[in-house]
């Protein structure tokens, strides 16, 4: 593990401002206050998971996100990692806009578009981190599969439910 130059407060404040940015994303779940009715509302696969599974999986995912930021952050602070923690923001921007467009705004079409994008920019995100820290990179692998997974729900749920996802 290589020594980061901030001092240990200056580590733990990053800390907290990483899990925050992260954890702001799941802002987008402010959207979905409905979702649990709306989810129960549409024709699901026999795979499809309980709803009451998402928050929890979805809290240690966003834990693990912002801990694998923070880690490339403290090799060197935003500007020693500026891209690949760039391509990071831009991908919870679109993981957050995912909510909205699936529960909010009922469009299973674009929903599916946009969470073929965020993958893309999660693996972009896990290239970029891997060559700062591999155990960073590691740390999204749950990330990506989930989404993966995710993507064919996303995908399954516009086509059983056409008249509810436009």
């Amino acid at each position: 593990m290589h020594p980061s130059p901030f001092s240990k407060t200056h580590q733990t404040l990053g800390l907290l401002g990483w899990l925050l940015a992260t954890f702001a994303a799941a802002a987008g779940a402010l959207a979905s206050a409905s979702a649990g009715a709306f989810f129960s509302e549409l024709v699901r696969p026999a795979w499809a998971p309980p709803g009451w599974l998402f928050g929890p999986v979805w809290t240690v995912l966003y834990l693990f996100m912002g801990i694998s930021a923070w880690m490339v952050w403290r090799r060197g602070g935003f500007a020693g990692a500026k891209s690949a923690l760039l391509v990071f923001i831009v991908q919870l921007v679109a993981n957050g806009l995912w909510t909205w467009l699936f529960f909010v705004w009922h469009q299973g079409g674009l929903a599916l578009a946009e969470i073929l994008l965020l993958w893309v920019l999660i693996a972009a995100t896990i290239a970029l981190f891997w060559r700062v820290s591999r155990l960073s990179a590691v740390l999204l692998f749950p990330y990506l599969a989930w989404v993966t997974f995710s993507s064919a729900l996303t995908f399954s749920l516009w086509r059983l439910n056409p008249g509810l996802l436009g």
